[in-house]
């Protein structure tokens, strides 16, 4: 626990915090630990858009209120930034650079002089052009400076009572499309709804990617790749997918892979 230490010795060093948080186990995490240590003093921010799937906000309030951490939710609006709509490869860039515009203005408000964020040291070795705009707008990632990976989170996380400390990732909807296709709200309502119904029919760790042609391209955990072996369940998938606007509904037998989009693989 010698790195919980050096993270709440960095933390009480801040005179007051903004930590923005996504509902995720890596803010969650960050806010908890910086909420013990300063308090009132701290401001949890989630930025909610039409990217961010609708459970997830209901489960982020419901967390905020029953620990009592003063918090803010603030819409956002990325599919108004063309930059971001015409999907690049670094259209993560785009919209973390608003988001932090967001959040900043949010700080400036309640005269808070540090912003922070759940990214990790595991973070930084990944594609992630949107921790580039972050920094550059001064965005504070004290995970990092003392060199927590994702791992340790869930570990530390666990340790600290964190209640959703084992909950799987969740990336805004826009992950699932293809680069190169242009972002649009049915696209995202489509993926976001197609999403849900599996989880409603109990699968977990899950992506439906979009790709040209309206093809679904579905990953599930390997370990729960033998719920799919059922004629009748594969139906009832194919055919809830096809009526959200999918041409095509495929399972990609590989499973589950984190950044599957960005490797191409």
């Amino acid at each position: 626990m010698e790195k919980l230490k050096l993270l709440k010795e960095k933390i009480e060093e801040k005179e007051n915090l903004l930590v923005a948080f996504s509902g995720g186990v890596d803010s969650g995490f960050l806010l908890k630990v910086a909420h013990d240590v300063l308090g009132e003093k701290v401001l949890a921010v989630t930025v909610y858009s039409e990217l961010f799937p609708k459970r997830e906000l209901e489960e982020v309030e419901s967390f905020l209120k029953l620990t009592g951490i003063p918090y803010k939710i603030a819409p956002f609006y990325p599919l108004r930034n063309d930059n971001f709509v015409r999907n690049p490869r670094n259209r993560c860039y785009y919209c973390k650079r608003d988001f932090a515009m967001i959040i900043k203005d949010i700080a400036t408000e309640k005269g808070i002089t540090t912003i922070a964020e759940g990214v990790t040291s595991s973070d930084i070795d990944e594609y992630r052009p949107g921790i580039a705009a972050s920094k550059e707008e001064g965005v504070w990632h004290p995970l990092v400076e003392v060199d927590i990976t994702k791992h340790e989170v869930r570990q530390i996380a666990k340790d600290i009572g964190l209640p959703f400390w084992d909950k799987p990732p969740s990336p805004c909807l826009a992950t699932r499309i293809e680069y190169g296709e242009r972002i649009t709200p049915e696209k995202i309502k489509m993926i976001g709804e197609a999403e849900a119904f599996l989880k409603d029919l109990g699968f977990k760790q899950l992506r439906v990617r979009l790709h040209r042609g309206g093809i679904a391209r579905i990953e599930v955990d390997k370990e729960e790749l033998a719920g799919f072996f059922d004629t009748n369940v594969l139906r009832v998938v194919s055919r809830r997918l096809k009526t959200l606007g999918f041409n095509y509904v495929t399972l990609d037998l590989e499973g589950f892979r984190s950044g599957s989009m960005d490797t191409g693989k």
